[in-house]
């Protein structure tokens, strides 16, 4: 779902949701796809992402399990549609799965499916539809890392592989590298399941590097000069980053410097010698980089492909970020001012607010609007605030918008009066995002909510609690 087409699109999904029973929706929370890799969960389906706070992560469920058996019924003896219809069926809150990974062959996990009202948005589902009011918090990236992944040619299952042990480097004069480069491959392999062991371990990690000014370096074309900034997530600063580097597609004549990064799984168990698993990573960059800062941040997206490789070629991740503030309410798809549910133990539940309340103002924003009315208003906004957003941090989005930006601090005053301009603009919901400081300096976190219960007039004040989640998988 784009970003721009908001709240319209938003409850017409939900109103076809395809596990949707009666008036509810259910989830178990996670992606999968069927494998057809031989060297990981062929024939079945494996997990692709695990949404956060989800049933499937409370669960213990993590990415890149292969479901072996669903409800008892083992996968490869049912069709594909078949086990879709199992995963997804309506009818059933519970489903026990059997999974299997490097730290266990048959690990049995029963899920409770979360169901939420099919006639309800909450408050997750409305940060996501108005996004664009802080981009800052809540947006999906596409970003791509010029990787080469490789594989043996062989059919060896690598669930097969329970262990690893690091190659000894015969060059101490970049032990601190190779420090690093072994302690962050430790832990990325250890939260796979698989276990360091020095003694007869099944596979060898090798890795290697160079990293040295360029010496076929000439001249760097308009083109070149002209590129857009290269931006990535940085795990290390829990952030979207700017990096010094070229796109791939750059005649390496024009980079000033060149860095190579490889990583290199060494088979001791079957057959000795043999290279099971390797990714490479090879970049062109206009300014010096370090080895080990590079290898803090790439290695973990490098081991994101194993052991079940999407790309050989310069593999694409999605960064999915959401922060709002939560109340605990959730509000009508047919009249939006109307309260149809509240969580219990949140803010709203504690502060009184209670289902079947009418909302009508929330901090003196109107609420009587249809969806097409917030929606097209929405699109007024975002197309009007564009001047007040830095385009230094302009991006597209995973679904295609090419006009993602932070807001440009410099701009606060405007920015706060496009958000009080509720007449034009019907924002209601950015309270959601309140309390950025283009809006409220003052950091104070309260917020008033002006209801009608029983054609009595109540006044509330929410303190709302700060959510935050995010996933990075490969797209």
């Amino acid at each position: 779902m784009k970003k721009t087409i908001g709240l319209g699109l938003l409850i017409c999904n939900i109103l076809v949701s395809p596990a949707q029973q009666a008036d509810r929706n259910c989830r178990l929370g996670f992606s999968y796809e069927f494998s057809n890799n031989p060297h990981w969960g062929m024939d079945r389906p494996v997990i692709m992402k695990v949404y956060p706070k989800s049933p499937a992560e409370m669960a213990g469920i993590q990415q890149n399990d292969v479901i072996e058996q669903i409800n008892g019924l083992n996968v490869k003896d049912i069709s594909p549609d078949d086990a879709d219809s199992l995963l997804t069926a309506s009818e059933s809150l519970e489903i026990e799965l059997t999974v299997s990974n490097f730290s266990s062959a048959a690990k049995r996990v029963s899920i409770t499916k979360e169901c939420l009202s099919g006639l309800a948005l909450n408050e997750s589902q409305l940060a996501e539809a108005f996004a664009m009011y802080c981009v800052e918090r809540t947006h999906n990236r596409l970003f791509i890392c010029p990787f080469i992944t490789t594989v043996t040619e062989d059919s060896v299952d690598f669930s097969r592989f329970k262990s690893f042990d690091f190659t000894v480097s015969e060059d101490n004069s970049n032990a601190k590298i190779e420090e690093t480069l072994n302690e962050t491959l430790k832990t990325e392999l250890t939260a796979k399941g698989l276990q360091y062991h020095t003694v007869k371990p099944d596979f060898l990690v090798h890795t290697y590097y160079t990293y040295r000014e360029n010496p076929n370096f000439r001249q760097k074309s308009r083109e070149t000069e002209e590129q857009a900034p290269v931006f990535r997530y940085d795990i290390t600063r829990d952030r979207v980053t700017k990096f010094p580097f070229y796109q791939s597609s750059t005649p390496e004549s024009e980079a000033e410097y060149l860095l190579q990064l490889g990583v290199r799984f060494i088979d001791q168990r079957f057959i000795p010698g043999r290279v099971l698993w390797e990714c490479e990573a090879n970049e062109l960059m206009s300014a010096p980089f370090a080895i080990n800062e590079y290898a803090l941040i790439h290695i973990p997206l490098m081991c994101m492909q194993f052991p079940y490789v999407k790309y050989s070629r310069n593999a694409q991740f999605i960064l999915t970020k959401k922060a709002y503030h939560y109340t605990g309410l959730s509000y009508s798809i047919n009249r939006l001012s109307e309260i149809a549910a509240v969580d219990p133990v949140s803010p709203a539940w504690e502060a009184g607010i209670r289902p079947r309340d009418v909302v009508e103002q929330i901090e003196n924003k109107r609420m009587e609007h249809t969806a097409a009315e917030f929606t097209a208003a929405y699109h007024r906004f975002i197309a009007n605030t564009l001047k007040h957003r830095d385009r230094g941090t302009r991006f597209t989005d995973a679904n295609g918008f090419p006009d993602c930006m932070y807001w440009d601090p410099a701009r606060a005053t405007q920015i706060a009066k496009a958000f009080d301009n509720d007449r034009r603009y019907m924002t209601a919901f950015a309270y959601l995002y309140g309390f950025e400081p283009y809006i409220n300096r003052s950091g104070n976190t309260s917020c008033m909510f002006v209801v009608r219960r029983n054609g009595e007039k109540m006044q509330f004040t929410l303190r709302p609690v700060f959510h935050s989640e995010k996933t990075i998988e490969l797209n």
